[in-house]
């Protein structure tokens, strides 16, 4: 199909501006569904039109835009953003349905947000020249902004300032690297593809600068320890369709920064800052998984693991060899996958009991046992499994962490990251231990009137549950498309395999 990824890219803009036009609610509901659910669909071809073994962009888009800038509208996918952008259009009809289903405040208003936010993800993931990056990248905080300061809880506008504010200050950084990297190009050009050839030209101190203001804008983005405060509030006060895409998605914009941008333009400075990267994503492990054990709120407790679990995929990227990095990859769809169904979930059980606080439940697995089912899958998806997908991304990661060459100290820090599998199966278990089991001991606990999931909401986590076993059980259906570019990315700079002492 032509203009492929331009269609899956602004069909949801399209869908926003209908949503909007229209007046009836339900007409808002069916429109907002019907863009997402077809967007996905069309981002499917990109599956079975897949190239095998192609390393190279796939579906490209060239045209100029402003050529006295040097700017074009240049759009592609390779193995490393193939799955990022298929994660984004799977879990948007999801936001979507219980946005439908629980949404009653501003409806259309809500629904536009989620669609725009949507081209803002896509693009982001397909963009290949910066400046048309960076255009998207910032994009997508205004309508989250919005989505957390108009329909979250408590202190949501805390909450919507603080990751306006953290997210811009990282990316105005961006802004001089961008600048940095045109001016020192010959010729000067924002294309991504062009100025990663040129790189081996960039000189020592442009490397070492323009690594820095990229990796620091891409850092608070992910975020990577200590750039993470402004994660928990973000997500504890952001509704549910919120915290789904601000995890699924939003998140991986940080770590993708990384793979397309700081290390293949740096090398060398990657290769530099490499075991400091490597021991702020191990830091975040630990702590991002001791502080989930003493949650109390279970948004707060699924926030903070997923500082954890991408300090994993951080981990990965800054292995420099193809395990690690096609392990990252991997990694941020299963995160995207896992967490965005326990916030899923999480949000289920609100709408139930209007509470998440995980001492005013227990039991549930007599009252709600599809429920209990469903939670009890999830949780050991976000733990690490095996057979389930968790467990493939954290395995090949730490394997990477563990025999790389161009990370140094990377078995040490592969061994102390190997806790964080431990802690993360502690804490999902507590969770699950005290949303589930035990007596009905809490007064305020009416967990016997309950009702289990609906047909519709069961229709919704199927798919991420065959998702889960899928990726689990055949993962190489998916690392044989990502392989080839990471492979390619390390070939073309050899400098990020180069021999270091252990």
């Amino acid at each position: 199909m032509p203009y492929l990824l331009s269609i899956i890219t602004f069909l949801p803009l399209l869908g926003a501006i209908a949503v909007m036009a229209v007046t009836g609610e339900q007409q808002k509901k069916s429109i907002a569904l019907g863009t997402t659910l077809v967007t996905f669909l069309i981002s499917l071809l990109m599956w079975t039109g897949w190239q095998s073994g192609e390393a190279g962009m796939q579906f490209v888009e060239n045209a100029s835009w402003l050529p006295e800038l040097g700017l074009r509208y240049h759009l592609g996918v390779d193995g490393i953003s193939l799955f990022l952008v298929l994660l984004t259009t799977f879990l948007m009809p999801i936001s979507v349905f219980f946005s439908n289903k629980y949404v009653h405040d501003r409806l259309g208003a809500h629904l536009s947000l989620l669609l725009l936010l949507e081209t803002a993800m896509v693009g982001t993931f397909v963009a290949l020249d910066m400046v048309l990056f960076f255009t998207f990248f910032e994009f997508s905080l205004i309508p989250m902004y919005f989505l957390i300061g108009q329909w979250g809880s408590g202190n949501r506008i805390y909450a919507a300032l603080k990751f306006f504010l953290y997210t811009f200050a990282g990316s105005t950084l961006m802004v001089v690297g961008i600048l940095a990297v045109y001016f020192a190009s010959d010729p000067h050009t924002f294309d991504i593809t062009e100025l990663v050839k040129q790189s081996a030209n960039f000189s020592p101190t442009l490397q070492t600068w323009a690594f820095l203001a990229f990796a620091l804008g891409f850092a608070i983005k992910v975020p990577l320890f200590p750039f993470h405060t402004w994660l928990p509030d973000a997500h504890v006060q952001a509704p549910t369709a919120g915290s789904i895409i601000l995890a699924g998605v939003l998140l991986k914009m940080g770590t993708y920064g990384y793979v397309r941008f700081a290390v293949p333009l740096f090398p060398e400075a990657a290769v530099q800052f490499g075991p400091w990267i490597a021991a702020l994503a191990v830091i975040g492990i630990i702590y991002g998984a001791l502080v989930a054990l003493v949650q109390k709120d279970m948004k707060s407790l699924v926030a903070y693991s997923s500082v954890a679990h991408l300090g994993f995929v951080m981990l990965g990227v800054v292995a420099f060899n193809e395990q690690g990095i096609s392990g990252a990859v991997l990694q941020m769809v299963n995160h995207g996958l896992s967490t965005g169904a326990l916030f899923l979930m999480v949000g289920m059980l609100y709408e139930r009991r209007h509470t998440r606080q995980l001492d005013e439940f227990g039991g549930l697995w007599k009252s709600v046992p599809i429920y209990s089912g469903f939670l009890l899958v999830v949780a050991m998806s976000s733990a690490g499994l095996p057979g389930l997908n968790g467990f493939i991304g954290e395995f090949t990661i730490l394997l990477g962490a563990y025999g790389s060459t161009g990370l140094l100290w990377g078995n040490w820090f592969a061994v102390i990251a190997s806790l964080g599998v431990i802690l993360a199966a502690w804490y999902l278990l507590t969770l699950f231990r005290k949303i589930v089991q035990g007596p009905l001991t809490n007064p305020k606990n009416d967990s016997e009137h309950l009702a289990d999931l609906s047909i519709g909401e069961i229709a919704v986590l199927l798919p991420l549950v065959i998702l889960f076993f899928l990726i689990g059980l055949f993962p190489n259906l998916f690392l044989e498309k990502i392989n080839p570019s990471v492979s390619a990315m390390l070939e073309g700079q050899p400098a990020l395999v180069a021999k270091v002492q252990k």
